[in-house]
């Protein structure tokens, strides 16, 4: 049970987040524990959507992004973020089962994504203290500068879902995670 109420209709929750939380609904097809969670403070939604709403539109693909939030959950040992981005990396960025843990032990198959995720891990695991190394590295893989801006942006929208889901211990709403073996 999460630590605050999460409100169980869109109806229930706030009447400012009402308006964002129908979006969200018209876009997945239903609203997600987290959502309705962080709709507690229309301003956390509101700034939340916002900020994933602008990287959508990232020269980072969908299926890299995916592995980016998949790699951040697991640093941060978030169960609902594990489960959720496992969902969507797997039915909706159609990621494979090996890609998916891959990705949340900081690789990938894909050589270019495997840059993009090793250092994704690097920037979450060592809170922004990168070396010019792991910038480097990104570049390397094909990654522009504004491209490196953007994974790091990705980590950061990333962690504040992880950090909210785990301090609130948000009700997980998808499938469990597979546990990964050593």
């Amino acid at each position: 049970m999460s630590r605050i109420p999460t409100p169980v209709t869109i109806e229930k929750s706030p009447v400012e987040s009402q308006g964002l939380l129908n979006a969200v609904n018209a876009k997945l097809g239903s609203v997600p524990n987290m959502f309705r969670l962080i709709g507690n403070s229309p301003a956390a939604l509101e700034a939340y959507l916002s900020f994933g709403g602008a990287l959508e539109k990232s020269t980072v693909d969908l299926a890299t992004r995916e592995r980016i939030a998949l790699t951040v959950a697991q640093v941060n040992s978030c169960d609902y973020c594990l489960a959720a981005h496992s969902y969507i990396g797997a039915n909706v960025a159609k990621l494979s089962a090996e890609d998916i843990a891959a990705s949340r032990a900081g690789s990938s198959p894909n050589a270019k994504a495997a840059a993009a995720v090793h250092f994704a891990h690097r920037v979450a695991s060592n809170r922004g203290r990168v070396t010019e190394g792991d910038i480097a590295a990104v570049k390397a893989a094909g990654y522009s500068d504004g491209a490196v801006v953007e994974i790091i942006a990705l980590v950061a929208l990333n962690v504040l879902t992880n950090y909210i889901n785990v301090a609130l211990k948000t009700e997980v709403d998808f499938p469990e995670a597979e546990t990964l073996t050593a």
